[in-house]
């Protein structure tokens, strides 16, 4: 189980004693962003194809969309059967297996010859793309203690960008040459990246105070929910705010594509595009933790994000006002993830793999739990019950964030254990 977070910082630090100090250099926190929006893309690239997937392997639309879950229930057990090994193990291995592993998957959806070898190759790649988190947790770990707010939010930027351009970017190479040339493009990518990385990064592995088996190792993970209640908070936070998102994201497509506007699918993945810039813009709210300011980043992003849902309602009036939605939500959500993330690693250093596995749990459950309630919610209410409900995730998140911002204070600047 992991000690003290003092004990866990003092571990850190006599195991980078031991050899040469690593310098994380801005290109290699770079190299860290663009690892992590190219495995995470992998979880999205499919929802643009899901017609022509269909057509090509003759599956029906019921099982068609099982590519979708499919892909999401193995990011789901990735998150809680794979990261936590990263405490364990040599970070630098342990990430290029794994995306020489996603390489093998995604060459295996590409050339798929039956709908049962495209689901088993989608499922696996899902697994597979949770390497993202090892990725941040692995940052996360070579930044000194009053820089890490920033290096998180660079990193977790990648992952934002790359969630938001998946789309854009398969249905953009699916025109131009196919479906399947959209998996052979990220397998190169892929293997091109596990090549780099295990060039450029230090071999790096944790050092827990005992030996942890495999099975303890899973046990500790829901141990650390029921010990911090920090953890346990910030989890939360992350729910809302992605339930929100995912209300917005796996939605928006529907009434852009019906009167007045009647846009082509290029066209909405090209919102995307708009999207990234609110989440560069986010990259501030590292540098804010870094200065002992996460307790008011949280509120005021959590404000921004509810308040974005008034200029999504008028979406089907304007696109500008859609703009300025989409530029505030991923603001705001954004915001809130690069802290949460900076404040949970900080409380156990040696168990940062574990801390961000389990939390991004609960990015799974309130993605999917936003991306149900959305598209039922629009068939049966249409486009404003669907803001109400963004809004209502939204509101809940401010509501929670007031109700416990008393107990929860600023930490001094460079100390980023507090709420």
């Amino acid at each position: 189980m992991p000690g003290s977070s003092e004990a866990g910082t003092r571990r850190t630090e006599a195991r980078r004693e031991e050899g040469p100090a690593f310098v994380l250099s801005r290109g290699v926190v770079v190299l860290f962003a663009v690892a992590c929006g190219a495995a995470v893309a992998n979880v999205y690239f499919s929802q643009p194809l899901l017609v022509t997937m269909g057509h090509d392997l003759a599956m029906s639309p019921a099982l068609i969309g099982s590519v979708v879950t499919l892909t999401h229930v193995g990011y789901g057990l990735g998150l809680f059967f794979l990261v936590p090994l990263g405490d364990v193990a040599d970070r630098r291995r342990l990430i290029v297996a794994q995306l020489l592993l996603l390489v093998v998957a995604l060459t295996v959806v590409a050339t798929a010859p039956t709908a049962a070898v495209l689901l088993a190759g989608m499922a696996a790649t899902g697994l597979l793309a949770v390497v993202t988190q090892m990725l941040v947790a692995f940052a996360a770990s070579l930044a000194p203690p009053a820089g890490r707010g920033r290096v998180v939010g660079l990193v977790t930027s990648g992952v934002v960008i790359g969630i938001l351009l998946a789309r854009t970017a398969s249905g953009v190479l699916a025109d131009l040459a196919g479906w399947r040339s959209v998996y052979l493009a990220s397998a190169s990518l892929t293997a091109l990246l596990a090549l780099v990385l295990y060039r450029v990064l230090p071999s790096h592995r944790e050092a827990p105070p005992a030996p942890l088996r495999y099975g303890q190792l899973l046990r500790s993970t829901l141990t650390l929910f029921a010990r911090e209640p920090l953890l346990r908070l910030r989890a939360l936070f992350c729910l809302l705010v992605f339930a929100a998102f995912s209300t917005l994201w796996s939605s928006v497509a529907l009434p852009l594509s019906e009167a007045p506007y009647f846009l082509p699918h290029s066209a909405i993945g090209a919102l995307g595009l708009v999207g990234v810039a609110g989440a560069l813009a986010a990259t501030v709210a590292g540098r804010l933790n870094d200065r002992g300011l996460s307790r008011r980043t949280t509120g005021i992003a959590l404000a921004l994000l509810t308040a974005s849902w008034l200029p999504l309602a008028f979406t089907r009036h304007s696109l500008w006002a859609l703009f300025a939605g989409v530029i505030l939500l991923d603001l705001a959500v954004q915001a809130v993830h690069v802290t949460n993330q900076t404040l949970i690693y900080a409380l156990h250093p040696d168990a940062g793999s574990r801390l961000i596995g389990g939390y991004m749990v609960f990015y799974s459950i309130g993605s999917a739990t936003g991306a149900i309630a959305a598209t039922s919610l629009y068939t049966a209410a249409g486009w404003g019950a669907v803001c109400a409900l963004g809004a209502g995730f939204s509101g809940l998140g401010l509501a929670l964030w007031a109700f416990t911002r008393d107990g929860t204070p600023d930490p001094g600047p460079g100390i980023t254990g507090s709420a």
